[in-house]
């Protein structure tokens, strides 16, 4: 029974447990829906008031944006309305001015309707003219036709023997009067700068005198004995190869006794080579390494030998100094010949003679003599550069501090490249021209010196009036014998005149060519 009981008050208890928990749990629910009733009311209440909020805002944007738009529509309003009015004032304007074109088209209508009745009577004015002058030609030419036949009728002639004689007549008036103009000035040109020139020309030649000696393209060493050939050619033909390749030329060892030959076109080499295989053979000492290291030296000491030479030189031509390549390039020319004529002696030749000729007219010697040594400049680096050795000349003087106007134009153009606008360029290109052309100063190959003379000889052939023509004096003068039945004295002035001119315009020369026309009559009759 207690048993009973208890179970049945534990089972009160938990019931009475059971039944508070859930009293209080229904509590617990009622405060948090309420709470959250509450909560649910207060933001309710907040979104109204954000709705209410955002319709004010909305509104006012509403307003403020209607506001711009239509002060934006009021202000392209005045826009578009300036701009109307400066189109119809535009208008307006062109209207005006077409209008007064239109007037000032009415007026030149009218000045050319006007103008074009004044042509009209004008040009039946000429007409009439025409006919006119026409009629009176008309009778003219009857009037001349009919004294042409009575002229005829009178001289016995037809019209083309006429023509012809009056032609011919004409034809040897004018010869004569023109043979004799030809004649007067030259006489005028004789008198006053034949005899000027001729002073100052052949002064300055007989003044002075240089040296000329011919360069070959070999040169020959002596060697103390035979014994040496096989030395310098050494084992295999390696020393003389090494030597061949060091100095860049020709080594020719023959049967020829006592010497060795070098071979080279350029002049420079060739010496180098010949010093440096000397001084090989005094040494003893002949070996690849060796031949190298000595023609190194040898070519070292050339440089500065070249240097002496082209700085020797623009003393001896009494001039400024100059700069050092430009003397190295002078020396070069000590080896270095044209038409057997060595350069340098040349250059210098040339140098002095432009200075005598230059204080004979006047002018600057030593500024005539520095043109005339720097002539041929180009030609010591014409074989490394491409143009001629005029140009080459004047760009390497320029390259090396030789601005002087003068100087550059005579280098530029003493062989006639350049119009010659320079006084001291016609001093060189005379110059230049007697030092080539005196005797002695070149040699020319007899094939070349025959042409020559033929082609002077067919010059003078080229005149019908020519019977024989003879080239003399080295084709300095040219003889011409004249038909004497096909010219008179006075057409034997002009045939010369024009054999002088033909020569100048179809050969090439250097210095001058005296043609001599020849015309004589003989009677010849035999007494029995």
């Amino acid at each position: 029974m207690e048993f009973l009981f208890a179970a049945l008050a534990g089972l009160l208890g938990i019931a009475g447990g059971f039944a508070g928990g859930v009293f209080f749990a229904r509590n617990q629910a009622k405060s948090t829906i309420s709470g959250a009733q509450a909560l649910t009311d207060q933001l309710r209440r907040q979104v109204e008031q954000s709705d209410a909020q955002a319709k004010t805002q909305a509104e006012q944007f509403a307003k403020q944006a209607e506001l711009k738009a239509k002060e934006e529509l009021y202000r392209q309003r005045e826009t578009l309305g300036k701009e109307f009015d400066a189109k119809q004032a535009e208008l307006r304007e062109h209207e005006r001015r077409l209008e007064k074109r239109e007037d000032a088209l009415d007026k030149a209508q009218d000045e050319v309707k006007q103008r074009n009745k004044q042509a009209d009577a004008q040009n039946k004015k000429l007409q009439e003219r025409k006919e006119s002058l026409d009629r009176r030609q008309k009778d003219l030419d009857a009037a001349i036709e009919e004294q042409t036949k009575k002229l005829h009728e009178v001289s016995g002639l037809s019209r083309e023997e006429a023509e012809k004689l009056l032609l011919g007549r004409l034809e040897k008036d004018l010869a004569d009067t023109l043979a004799k103009r030809i004649a007067r000035f030259e006489n005028e040109l004789k008198e006053t700068a034949e005899e000027k020139s001729r002073h100052v020309v052949l002064g300055a030649v007989q003044r002075y005198a240089a040296e000329h000696t011919s360069q070959a393209v070999v040169s020959t060493v002596d060697i103390p004995s035979d014994d040496v050939k096989g030395r310098i050619i050494g084992r295999e033909g390696r020393n003389i190869r090494t030597f061949e390749k060091a100095a860049g030329v020709d080594v020719i060892v023959d049967d020829t006794p006592g010497v060795v030959i070098v071979s080279a076109f350029d002049n420079v080499r060739r010496e180098t080579a010949r010093l440096a295989l000397q001084q090989l053979i005094q040494d003893g000492r002949i070996h690849p390494a060796r031949i190298e290291e000595v023609v190194k030296e040898t070519q070292t000491k050339m440089d500065k030998h070249i240097l002496e030479i082209g700085k020797k030189a623009v003393e001896e031509a009494n001039i400024a100094p100059m700069h050092d390549k430009l003397c190295q390039l002078l020396g070069r020319l000590r080896f270095r010949t044209s038409y057997s004529q060595n350069v340098l002696n040349h250059s210098l030749e040339v140098a002095h003679l432009c200075g005598m000729i230059a204080s004979e007219l006047g002018l600057n010697p030593e500024l005539a003599r520095r043109c005339g040594l720097l002539h041929d400049i180009g030609k010591a680096a014409d074989h490394e550069m491409e143009g001629g050795h005029p140009k080459i000349g004047a760009d390497l003087a320029k390259r090396y501090g030789e601005n002087h106007p003068d100087v550059l134009h005579a280098i530029l153009g003493h062989h006639d490249d350049v119009t010659l606008g320079h006084p001291y360029t016609v001093l060189v290109a005379s110059a230049d021209a007697i030092s080539a052309a005196r005797p002695g100063a070149r040699r020319e190959t007899l094939e070349k010196y025959i042409r020559r003379l033929e082609q002077l000889e067919a010059v003078a052939h080229s005149f019908p009036q020519v019977e024989h023509a003879y080239a003399i004096q080295a084709g300095r003068e040219l003889r011409v014998i004249a038909n004497a039945g096909r010219t008179t004295d006075a057409e034997a002035k002009k045939i010369c005149f024009d054999i002088a001119r033909a020569i100048e315009e179809q050969l090439d020369y250097p210095g001058e060519i005296k043609v001599t026309l020849v015309r004589e009559t003989r009677a010849v009759e035999v007494a029995k």
